[in-house]
């Protein structure tokens, strides 16, 4: 199957990374024996990180699982502290909006914007989602201009749609209008949050009808 497919390709690289190194050394006469320890050698040690990075991948989703068991439970401290101790992967994003979540639903709000602060952003899928969160909850704790500072990059629609949000806050309302009309923009015609953004666009003067949606 695949598997093995790919399998065999990991040996055929191993295999030729060793010939390559064993070429090496023939061509600094260190001889074949050499040449044949040192590939063996650094097979293993290929095998060895292997092992390695997998079993650091299996810690870190294990941390992961306690970290939401703390937050269910409402221990956001003990949370914290088993993130704080995860490297900056998808697991402590994950966990971190997890957290920050639970924090808003009990009213910490100012925690949950800590929370997700302190979130680095490896994953680029997850790093977005925290952005526009963390926009939001800026926004509604009277920081808008730190909101449309985190999101002057933003080009999808429910970044445009957060950062119209926190210009609409701070009473910018022409950049107000230009974001939630480039947001309907990026929308699809069946998306179920056109409809808001319509009625934001609305609000803020703007005539939803001109939007077209991108091709």
């Amino acid at each position: 199957g695949r598997r093995d497919h790919m399998a065999i390709d990991e040996l055929l690289d191993e295999r030729e990374q060793g010939e390559r190194v064993k070429a090496w050394l023939r061509d600094n006469a260190l001889g074949l024996v050499g040449g044949l320890v040192v590939g063996i050698l650094l097979i293993g040690g290929w095998q060895y990180w292997q092992r390695k990075t997998h079993g650091e991948a299996v810690a870190q989703h294990a941390a992961y699982q306690t970290a939401l068991l703390d937050i269910r439970s409402g221990d956001f401290d003990k949370a914290q502290a088993t993130l704080a101790g995860l490297p900056d992967t998808v697991y402590s994003e994950l966990a971190a909006l997890q957290l920050a979540k639970a924090q808003v639903e009990k009213g910490e709000r100012d925690a949950a914007i800590k929370t997700l602060e302190a979130v680095k952003g490896t994953e680029p899928g997850v790093a977005a989602v925290v952005e526009q969160r963390l926009a939001r909850l800026l926004t509604d704790a009277g920081r808008g201009e730190d909101a449309v500072k985190l999101l002057a990059g933003a080009d999808d629609a429910v970044s445009l749609e957060a950062r119209g949000d926190a210009h609409f806050a701070l009473k910018q309302i022409e950049q107000a209008r230009e974001d939630y009309a480039q947001a309907l923009r990026k929308l699809d015609s069946a998306a179920p949050q056109r409809g808001l953004v319509e009625l934001k666009l609305s609000e803020v003067g703007g005539m939803p009808d001109e939007s077209e949606v991108e091709s």
